[in-house]
């Protein structure tokens, strides 16, 4: 028996299975609903929400904290002020506008 030499017909074979297997990486990695890109998404999102959510428990955590010590009057008087412009009677209330500076 003589040897042949290597044919061609595996080289386009092994190109072909190349390529599918590239379509096949290219699509799981960007276009399937678990794709790698939304993978990275969903954990950056779920990254920002638990800081998100530490931050607002603290926020909490101060408040009942301030809410137990119980509130008073000045307090009470400063925050109806400046967040909901209350006034006392016969007091008038002059609105400065801040001037770009």
């Amino acid at each position: 028996m003589a040897l042949r030499p290597p044919s061609l017909q595996p080289v386009w074979r092994r190109r072909l299975l190349y390529l599918a297997l590239g379509l096949l990486v290219g699509w799981l990695a960007f276009f399937d609903s678990h794709s790698l890109l939304r993978r990275a998404t969903y954990a950056h999102r779920l990254h920002t929400l638990e800081a998100e959510n530490a931050r607002l428990r603290a926020e909490n955590e101060d408040l009942e904290r301030r809410l137990a010590a119980g509130l008073s009057p000045a307090l009470v008087e400063r925050v109806a002020r400046e967040q909901y412009g209350m006034r006392r009677p016969g007091e008038t209330v002059y609105r400065v506008a801040r001037g770009s500076d």
